[in-house]
This record gives structure tokens, C-alpha cells and sequence, in this order.
């Protein structure tokens, strides 16, 4: 059951996972090289943690709850709805933004700085602008997710902030580049890069509104069900579609792989304790 007493913490956990796309523009004005090693590691500790926690606690929570409600062919039948539902909804969203501007097509500092001699300014900023509305859309839902699991689960929405707090870090790197490079504006390049991650906190915020009125009603843990097995259809297909693809993109398998591992192992251990 969600507790209403955990709003301040599933907001500002949101709000800070968000907002990391303003550590990667920092990284990306301060570092002159992509610490590959690091960041393949980060990105698949991050799909770790996201992959383990979907698996092992939400979907089966979800399960259970539907179970409870409509027996055991319904209930599976309807948390796989929303699981693969969870899946659509962020695949659509991938289809409809042009892979140019498409925070999962990874960018590493040397690559923005080819960039710059590529195109022309007036480009460089177009992309800089539509890569911030791109990373806005994706992280709206993931706002949803950090919300929703700490509103549930405060351990556990804890590890959910920080895994989607380290992929956002390169969507930051991938808006504030582009925009720094166009216009010569450090500032303007990092402002943009941090607000692009303010849908993540507007996402809770709507999803807050939205429960808040079923919150005494007998269709509130079917909803609630249905949003989690949702959520964890999304952090799956982010980590099998843009974090470990990324990480290999830098050209760091089997330090993605170990980040992977360590990922679930760090998940495993903290559920352990937590029981």
C-alpha cells in the first residue's frame, strides 16, 4: 500500500534523479576525455539494478495484487498486460523522436567536439534544443517510476533514483554539448541540461494528483498494480534499449557486464537485509 507520508521523500529522490542530467553537463565541461571504463560500469550497474528490481520485486508484487483481486489467470494475465504495456508506451515515445536528437543515441565529449567541426552553429543548437525536449519526454515516465517505488517501497525507490539518476547522466552530456558549442554560453548550455530533467518531478507530481482521489476507493490497489507492472515493463526495456547498448557503444563490454552484475549483486543483498 502507498503511504501519503512518503510524498516529501518520492518527490525530492524524483527531483534529484532528474536533475542529473546537470552533473553530465558538468562532467562534459570540466572532463576533456569520456572516462569510458567509469561510465560503461555506471551504465550497466544502472540496468543491474533496474533489471533486478523489475523482476525479483515489482513484477511479482503487481502479480500478487492482480492475483488477489481477479485469481491466477487473470491476475498473471493483467500484470503481463501492463508489463508489456509499460514496454509500448516507452518503445512509442523511442519511435517518434528522430535518432539525431535521441537522448539513447549515447554521446561522449571527443564525439560532441567532431560534431562542432561538422556543423554549422545554427544545427549544433537546433540539436542541443531538440535533445533537451527528447530527454523531457523520456524522463517524464521515469519520474513516474522513481515516484511511484518510493511511495511503495522507500528502500527500494531509493536504488530506482539513483539507477535512473546515473543514465541521465550522459543524456546531460548529450544536451548541454551541443548548445555550449553554438552558443559559447556555459550557463545557458547547463540551465538547459538541468531543466530538461524537470519532467521527471512534473511526472510524479501528476502521478501524486491522479492516485490521491483513489486512495480510500477499493480500486486503488488494482490501479496501483497496474501502474508498478507498467513501471517495470519501462525499466526494462531502458536497460535492454539504451543503457547496455551505450555501454557498449564506448567500447567497455566486459565492464558493462561486471557494472551489470554488480548492479543486481548490490540489489540482492540490500533485499536480503531488507527482509
Amino acid at each position: 500500500m502507498m503511504e501519503e507520508g512518503n510524498f516529501l521523500l518520492a518527490f525530492l529522490l524524483t527531483l534529484f534523479a532528474g536533475l542529473s542530467t546537470g552533473i553530465g553537463s558538468t562532467i562534459a565541461f570540466l572532463a576533456k576525455r569520456t572516462n569510458t571504463k567509469l561510465l560503461s560500469f555506471a551504465l550497466g550497474f544502472s540496468a543491474g539494478v533496474m533489471i533486478y528490481i523489475s523482476f525479483v520485486e515489482i513484477f511479482p508484487d503487481a502479480r500478487s495484487t492482480f492475483i488477489e483481486k481477479f485469481g491466477e489467470f487473470n491476475g498473471t494475465l493483467y500484470t503481463l498486460t501492463s508489463f508489456f504495456g509499460g514496454m509500448l508506451l516507452i518503445a512509442m515515445i523511442d519511435k517518434f523522436i528522430p535518432s539525431a536528437e535521441n537522448p539513447h543515441e549515447m554521446r561522449s565529449v571527443e564525439s560532441m567536439d567532431n560534431e562542432k567541426k561538422a556543423l554549422n552553429f545554427r544545427k549544433l543548437y537546433r540539436l542541443g534544443i531538440m535533445t533537451s525536449l527528447a530527454v523531457g519526454i523520456h524522463n517524464f515516465p521515469e519520474g513516474i517510476a522513481t515516484f511511484m517505488s518510493v511511495m511503495k517501497d522507500p528502500g527500494l525507490g531509493v536504488a530506482i533514483a539513483i539507477a535512473i539518476a546515473i543514465h541521465n547522466i550522459p543524456e546531460g552530456i548529450a544536451v548541454s554539448v551541443p548548445v555550449y558549442y553554438a552558443t559559447g554560453d556555459r550557463k545557458k548550455a547547463f540551465m538547459l541540461s538541468f531543466l530538461s530533467g524537470l519532467s521527471e518531478p512534473i511526472g510524479a507530481l501528476i502521478a501524486y494528483l491522479l492516485l490521491i482521489p483513489l486512495l480510500d476507493s477499493g480500486s486503488f490497489d488494482v490501479v496501483f498494480g497496474a501502474v508498478m507492472a507498467g513501471i517495470a515493463g519501462i525499466m526494462v526495456f531502458i536497460s535492454l534499449d539504451e543503457l547496455l547498448p551505450s555501454a557498449e557503444e564506448y567500447g567497455e563490454h566486459h565492464i558493462a557486464i561486471y557494472g551489470l552484475t554488480g548492479g543486481m549483486g548490490v540489489m540482492a543483498l540490500s533485499l536480503l537485509f531488507l527482509i
